[in-house]
C-alpha cells in the first residue's frame, strides 16, 4: 500500500488566509491615516501654544508684538517650530497678534489671536 506522503495547504485555506490579511489592511490603513492627520494637527496646535508664550515674553521686554518669526525662535524666546510645521506671524502690533499654524500632512490649519486668545481652526 502507498501512503500520501504529501504535505502542504490547499488552494482555498490559502485563499481564506489572504482575504483575512486583505480585511484586517482595510481596516487598518484609514486608521492610521486618521492617527497621522491628528499627530500633525496636535504638533501644528503646540507650537502655536509654544509661540504664544514667546509672544508674551516678547512683549515683556519689548512693549510690543512682534512680526519677525526669527526673533521668537532665538535663543532668547525659545521657540522651538516642529519639522515640517509651516508657521507663520500673520499680524502683530504694540496690541494684538494673530499667528498661523499647519502641517502639510495634517488635515486643519490653526490660528491664534491674542493676548489671550485661544486656538482655533482656520
Amino acid at each position: 500500500m502507498e501512503e500520501n506522503l504529501q504535505r502542504g495547504f490547499t488552494l482555498i485555506e490559502l485563499m481564506i488566509v489572504i482575504a483575512i490579511i486583505g480585511i484586517l489592511a482595510a481596516i487598518a490603513i484609514p486608521n492610521y491615516s486618521a492617527y497621522k492627520n491628528r499627530a500633525f494637527n496636535a504638533a501644528a496646535m503646540d507650537d502655536l501654544k509654544n509661540a504664544t508664550i514667546a509672544q508674551e515674553a516678547y512683549f515683556v521686554d519689548e512693549t510690543t508684538y512682534t512680526n519677525n518669526t526669527s526673533l521668537l525662535i532665538s535663543v532668547t524666546y525659545g521657540l522651538r517650530v516642529s519639522n515640517k510645521i509651516v508657521f507663520t506671524i500673520v499680524s502683530a502690533d504694540n496690541m494684538s497678534y494673530c499667528m498661523k499654524a499647519w502641517h502639510p500632512g495634517g488635515d486643519a490649519s490653526y490660528i491664534i489671536r491674542g493676548p489671550g486668545g485661544s486656538i482655533s481652526k482656520y
